[in-house]
């Protein structure tokens, strides 16, 4: 006969080959539930986080070419609450981390159908088995280049912009048609597990009655995932449960602590912006990208600097002290990275963007326009941004030229940078060389 994994006499087919006690409909129906939920919140802070970066103002703000009608923008990103992004993608990161022991959980679960002979005994099992198949693949390709991202370990081939689009979708395809074939049968099963809790909490059956002999596997219910000759038990089901629960608490604990400052960040241990503060004093917050890593010289952001702002009157460049000579506003607002740390409000000082806007011939405050934000920066995604008119008219919109008190450092975008309520860190740029009013469209 055909050896199985590990050696086994039986292949890996067969039912009897997978002899883990703890598998079965209950087991698989809860971690399903679990998953459910979890996934539903991923996918729809997903498409959140997509539609906060205004996919369709402007070419520079796209990186999913090509996408169809999988791009459909449903409304222009707010400002309000300031927040906003802060706590979307803080949630879509720490809880797709957190669900990590969960999906390997379920996984393990279900195992024996992933190598059930044959693969299709009529069309609607063929189409439950194509979509266990893209469900799998998905879920664990999506898991996978998402921890890589938040990790900056960019080991995949290509951008993740487009990966992560495009394998959200496919998987979300099989997730939906995998949840109408067994959405019923997990219900019915969780339902049938409540009467037997009940049953057993109630007391022995009345004569007549009957209940299932102590220590007999659970009834399979067709599912395929009960051993016909388990081994025996070394742990509960609810035990399972709880390493799976246990193993989510521990990830959240070491992550959650990037998206509060002080003492919680350094809890972040497996983040990898989990560690102190990057120095001391009123720039001592945290710093995704340096101006070494931007590859920008020192000498770029000298006394020679200057703004260059265009729209409906000619060119005009502006150095840093003309700037600082025009009105100044304050703004608390954080910063929110795409790989889901995020600081607390910090005190940001400078020019309105209206207020540039109106200096670039659009006067009126109320009507401004959409705007290019081009950096320095000479390589990398997202040195060029592009905001709305409602992110441009917002009062609290600035040209940071300070931050707390004290002028930026080189690493926070000295001699200025973007700061917008709500927005994605990558489009507050840093290092801002050029705007320009009226550009996208």
């Amino acid at each position: 006969m055909r050896k199985g994994f590990f050696g086994s006499d039986r292949p890996s087919a067969s039912p009897a080959f997978w002899r883990s006690p703890l598998r079965g409909p209950w087991l698989t129906s809860v971690l399903g539930v679990v998953l459910l939920a979890g996934i539903t919140l991923l996918f729809v802070t997903g498409l959140l986080s997509y539609a906060a970066y205004n996919p369709n103002l402007s070419p520079v703000n796209d990186k999913t070419p090509d996408k169809g009608i999988l791009g459909f923008y449903l409304f222009d990103w707010p400002t309000d609450p300031h927040w906003l992004y802060r706590l979307n993608q803080g949630l879509h990161v720490t809880v797709g981390i957190a669900l990590f022991p969960v999906l390997l959980a379920k996984l393990w679960s279900v195992i024996p159908k992933l190598f059930a002979l044959p693969p299709a005994r009529s069309p609607g099992h063929a189409l439950e088995r194509l979509s266990l198949l893209l469900l799998v693949g998905g879920a664990l390709f999506e898991f996978v280049t998402g921890m890589l991202n938040i990790q900056l370990d960019y080991l995949f081939p290509g951008s993740f912009y487009p990966l992560h689009f495009y394998g959200a979708w496919v998987f979300m395809a099989a997730f939906v048609v995998h949840v109408a074939l067994r959405l019923p049968r997990t219900v019915r099963t969780l339902r049938e597990q409540g009467v037997r809790a009940h049953l057993r909490r109630a007391g022995p059956p009345r004569p007549g009655g009957h209940v299932r002999p102590a220590g007999h596997p659970e009834p399979d219910d067709g599912a395929g995932l009960v051993s016909p000759r388990p081994a025996e038990p070394t742990l509960s089901r609810r035990g399972a449960l709880s390493l799976a629960g246990g193993g989510s608490l521990l990830l959240l604990a070491t992550t959650a602590g990037q998206n509060f400052d002080g003492p919680l960040r350094r809890t972040a241990l497996l983040a990898p912006h989990g560690g102190g503060d990057p120095g001391n004093g009123p720039n001592g917050f945290q710093i995704n990208k340096t101006i070494a890593a931007a590859g920008i010289h020192r000498t770029d952001t000298g006394k020679a600097w200057r703004l260059a702002l265009s729209g409906r009157r000619a060119d005009l460049h502006l150095s840093r002290d003309e700037l600082l000579a025009l009105p100044q506003h304050s703004a608390a607002l954080p910063i929110a990275c795409v790989e889901g740390w995020s600081t607390g409000d910090q005190w940001w000082s400078g020019v309105r963007l209206r207020d540039l806007a109106a200096l670039a011939g659009y006067e009126d405050a109320d009507e401004p326009p959409d705007v290019l934000v081009e950096s320095l920066q000479r390589r990398g995604a997202f040195r060029s941004a592009a905001l709305r008119h409602n992110q441009v008219r917002d009062p609290r919109s600035l040209l940071a030229l300070s931050v707390n008190g004290e002028s930026l450092s080189p690493d926070h975008g000295y001699p200025a940078r973007i700061i917008v309520p709500a927005a994605p860190g990558v489009l507050n740029t840093k290092w801002v060389a050029r705007m320009t009013f009226g550009e996208p469209g």
